[in-house]
């Protein structure tokens, strides 16, 4: 890795996958060294990734959940991750209509998938 003179300090995240005989997920855990999150391994069942590729600008993914995610969860982690997403799209864009527009996606998602309550 070249250093950039810019990086004052470093933070690791690390996440291990335990798979079974199949390769498939059945448990995950994860850890930062950030003084903010505990060192100490966390187990969960779900983590998605994606990352910005700097030469190619291609974005590559990495999603994987543990054989016992259940579709609700599965929901209630979707719900909560693109609502967080319209978060970022903001911050990052500051374009107010879009990031409206996919809040009220996020809100169409939760009641559909009964995460909200339709009549609120």
């Amino acid at each position: 890795m070249i250093k950039n003179p810019k990086v004052a300090t470093e933070s690791k995240i690390e996440i291990v996958v335990g798979l079974d005989a199949d390769q498939v997920p059945v448990q995950i855990h994860w850890s930062a060294d950030n003084k903010n999150i505990s060192p100490e391994p966390k187990e969960c069942k779900a983590f998605l990734l994606s990352v910005l590729d700097k030469e190619t600008r291609d974005t590559l993914k990495i999603d994987l959940w543990t054989t016992e995610m259940q579709v609700m969860e599965m929901d209630r982690l979707f719900y909560q991750t693109l609502r967080a997403l319209g978060d970022t799209y903001l911050k990052a864009t500051n374009n107010q209509e879009l990031a409206n527009e996919m809040q009220r996606f996020v809100q169409y998602f939760g009641e559909k998938t009964q995460i909200l309550d339709p009549s609120k």
